[in-house]
């Protein structure tokens, strides 16, 4: 493999290259004319323009990825994630063309892509999962009677896609049907599939999940858990890794059983197991997600392997030079993504150019970023800028060092998660590891956050008073 394309933008592009490049893997990146000063564009070997702004116009052309791709004798495509990362056509695609494709193979990707196919893929496995029915359900009448049996609270979900699209949470019979229509309606609009299934909703949940990779000599290994429970519209915003809850025992079982799946699926790569947890640390699973995740960079520093090298290694056919017991957790490490997104108005993105943009630097923090002073932030993406991680001995310590990294984190131009993931970490419930996938519903809102930017303004301003009273005191003192 001596020239890799990345068919993504932003950080994540970046962090792909820069293992490649590590690995003396030449690299070509793609972008919209919205992107052409992107740093992602001036990071790599070559680059190539792949349409207008709007993705459907530019990063979801997968014929014409594959296109330019063979023009410049491109070996193979990493998808990043987002975009065609977990589109089973668009590597297909790529294997047909001779091109290899960074990921599973295509009909796996296809299985796990429906989360009624992921289901029926591993249930003969005796695979935990939460009570519900395992088939599309297209009438409220049926609805009603499937919700009686499970018992209610239910949940109405998508089969296809994710990020929170095509699910409602029910609590009665009467409104089953109103919100049927819902999750159907956002479901065409946001996969073109408006198959939904119902199972039962788990009240105080723990979303936690379990990195795998396979290589193609039939070995699948475990790299631990990540706890991603803090979540806003049903989507991640911080994840820690190790979970502060899982024992031993549990995280063996969680682990053998996101190996089970893997194996269920005939899965090639990296991949990522999901699972509820409920309170009494029971575990189902929930879905597979075919790709490298985002917060894959907490896993990275716990156990010290470079995943995307390791993807990059399994995909040129190599076999895993690591066994499972050579895997230990070592230290904590947190991750908040940074996105450009007012905290206080309900999270809707916030666009604008960045005048100021100062990264935070220091032992214990990485920032894989994908912006710099005077970019203009895109419309048409997702609006993550980077990701902030840090890395201690122990949680509190990663905690800490999150806090202190946030308030050196310097931002002018668009507002940003930066305020909500202090607010988290300094918040008891998230400190005392005694939180779930409700923490933004039970514990914020944006008059606490506005409460808590005021307080520390006003201790900012009477520490400049002191400084600036004792500066005089001392000018005034007498000389002999």
């Amino acid at each position: 493999m001596k020239k890799l394309l990345v068919a993504n933008r932003g950080e994540i592009a970046i962090r792909i290259m820069k293992t490649a490049k590590k690995m003396g893997i030449k690299t070509v990146a793609i972008y919209s004319t919205a992107d052409r000063n992107s740093l992602h564009v001036r990071f790599a070997d070559e680059v190539v323009c792949i349409g207008e702004p709007p993705s459907n116009k530019s990063y979801l052309l997968g014929d014409k990825i594959i296109k330019e791709a063979k023009k410049l004798n491109v070996d193979a495509i990493h998808p990043g994630y987002g975009f065609l990362s977990e589109n089973a056509k668009f590597a297909e695609q790529v294997e047909k063309s001779g091109i290899i494709f960074i990921g599973p193979k295509s009909d796996t990707i296809k299985i796990m892509g429906s989360k009624l196919a992921a289901k029926e893929a591993v249930k003969s496995y005796n695979i935990p999962m939460v009570p519900g029915i395992d088939r599309p359900v297209n009438n409220a009448k049926e609805a009603i009677e499937i919700a009686k049996q499970i018992g209610f609270p239910v949940l109405i979900k998508a089969s296809a896609g994710g990020g929170g699209k095509g699910m409602r949470i029910v609590e009665n019979e009467h409104d089953i049907e109103e919100q049927m229509k819902r999750a159907i309606s956002e479901a065409e609009s946001a996969f073109g599939d408006g198959s939904v299934f119902i199972e039962k909703y788990i009240t105080s949940p723990r979303h936690i999940e379990i990195q795998v990779l396979a290589d193609s000599h039939g070995h699948i290994l475990h790299f631990f858990e990540r706890e991603c429970s803090i979540q806003r519209r049903h989507q991640k915003v911080i994840e820690e890794a190790p979970s502060s809850i899982l024992t031993e025992e549990i995280r063996e079982k969680m682990g053998n059983t996101a190996i089970t799946v893997a194996k269920a699926c005939n899965y090639l790569g990296a991949g990522t197991v999901e699972f509820l947890v409920d309170s009494e640390l029971n575990f189902y699973f929930l879905e597979m997600n075919t790709r490298l995740q985002v917060e894959h960079p907490v896993t990275e520093l716990i156990t010290g392997v470079d995943l995307v090298e390791l993807q990059i290694k399994i995909a040129r056919g190599e076999k895993l030079n690591i066994t499972q017991n050579d895997l230990k957790i070592k230290g904590h490490a947190l991750e908040l993504r940074v996105y450009a997104e007012d905290s206080l108005n309900n999270f809707l993105p916030s666009i604008g150019k960045l005048t100021t943009y100062k990264i935070p630097v220091g032992e214990g923090i990485r920032v894989d970023n994908g912006f710099e002073e005077g970019i203009d932030i895109p419309i048409y993406y997702d609006p993550l800028l980077a990701k902030l991680i840090t890395y201690g001995k122990t949680r509190q310590e990663a905690i800490q060092l999150m806090i202190e990294a946030i308030d050196n984190y310097q931002i002018i131009g668009a507002s940003t998660t930066l305020p909500f993931g202090k607010f988290v970490c300094e918040h008891h419930a998230f400190r005392s590891g005694n939180f779930n996938t409700h923490f933004v519903k039970d514990y914020y809102s944006p008059e606490k956050l506005q409460q808590q930017i005021e307080e520390e303004a006003k201790i900012a301003a009477l520490f400049a008073l002191n400084l600036h009273i004792n500066e005089q005191s001392i000018l005034k003192l007498p000389t002999n």
